[in-house]
């Protein structure tokens, strides 16, 4: 019989714990005719006068800098600027040796970057491709190919939002993506003995880009908006199939609610006397979570 392997995933930084310094250090800002200390130092009195968040100011000003120095910012520029960095003694050895350590104790384990560093820069470096995926700040690129603005900027506080990605297994940083994916249509049932209800939290939408993600909502006294990832097989559903359907998919509504729920009558008002507002809020950081993200935030950590 096959051991179930144990899932686990180990998140990595990548400036200043895989490698010295910031990834943009190694030959970038040099190209551009800077050092690092001054970059950062303008860089910084930028995102003041601006109010700006420092990651997106950085961003912006490698583009203007490469710009007026004629430096060329496509991904495989990006890339060639990655393939320069020296890693920590040990670390290119240390994937292949804590692979073969979790696999000997039946461990699936997965490596995750989480950086406020450039993406494309990361993944080209010699461990790139030993990450199931790289979350780090990127760019957005013109139809030749030029980066032109940030596309994603990952910043001390944002980074926490990564680990619970991983931790749901949806590493889809886009939302939109992940509803165009899936497959929408409408489900009704006529012959139900309950109707719908509403609410102030009606839409049901576990994390996108899961293989069981799904979206829904009551449009209607009997009618419910589905996206699924394949396509809504229409089948006959008996009366009682779908009251019980009904019924159930009422109390999540009911229970999500936060102060106020709709019906087109008074039937169900002992069931949302029952089940309102009883569900609690989601939490995406543990109470200690949030305590550490301030202090990052405020540079105590």
């Amino acid at each position: 019989m096959t051991r179930k392997l144990i899932p686990m995933a180990i998140a990595y930084d990548f400036d200043g714990t895989l490698a010295s310094g910031n990834i943009q250090e190694n030959s970038f800002i040099p190209a551009i005719g800077m050092n690092k200390a001054t970059f950062w130092k303008k860089n910084k009195a930028r995102a003041e006068k601006h109010e700006a968040d420092e990651v997106l100011s950085y961003m912006t000003y490698m583009l203007e800098r490469a710009a007026a120095e004629d430096v060329p910012v496509r991904k495989g520029d990006f890339a060639k600027h990655g393939k320069t960095v020296r890693l920590f003694r040990g670390v290119s050895e240390w994937f292949d040796h804590i692979d073969a350590y979790a696999k000997e104790r039946h461990v699936k384990l997965q490596h995750f970057i989480i950086s406020s560093g450039i993406k494309e820069m990361i993944e080209a470096t010699k461990i790139g491709k030993k990450f199931t995926k790289v979350f780090a700040s990127s760019f957005a690129y013109d139809a030749n190919g030029a980066a032109k603005w940030p596309a994603l900027a990952i910043n001390y506080t944002t980074k926490t939002q990564y680990l619970f990605r991983i931790n749901k297994g949806s590493l889809n940083v886009s939302v939109a993506n992940g509803m165009l994916d899936l497959k929408w249509g409408r489900m009704r049932f006529p012959d139900s003995r309950f109707t719908l209800v509403t609410s102030d939290r009606p839409l049901d939408m576990p994390s996108l880009g899961m293989k069981d993600s799904y979206i829904a909502l009551p449009i209607g006294p009997r009618s419910i908006f589905l996206a699924t990832p394949a396509p809504l097989k229409q089948q006959r559903l008996s009366p009682a199939q779908q009251t019980d359907i009904v019924r159930s998919f009422n109390e999540g509504t009911v229970r999500r609610a936060r102060q106020y729920v709709w019906s087109i009558d008074d039937s169900a008002r002992d069931f949302v006397r029952k089940y309102v507002c009883t569900l609690p809020d989601r939490q995406l950081l543990s109470r200690s979570g949030l305590e550490l993200a301030k202090k990052q935030a405020r540079g105590e950590e």
